[in-house]
């Protein structure tokens, strides 16, 4: 997994987990929608370049 790409991933759970809890915490739907994406959005991205590593060996 390229290293940029990884760190991107990470990035977007961790801000997606994060944005979730705040979310919910403080009532607001929406954020909390929004969080859960980014953070399934960072778990596509992973997969995505882990199934590129499988590939290349």
């Amino acid at each position: 997994m390229s290293g940029n790409e990884k760190a991107k991933a990470k990035t977007e759970q961790i801000t997606g987990k994060a944005e979730k809890s705040v979310g919910r915490a403080v009532g607001n739907e929406r954020m909390a929608a929004e969080g859960s994406s980014k953070e399934a959005k960072g778990d596509l991205r992973e997969a995505k370049e882990k199934a590129k590593d499988a590939v290349k060996e």
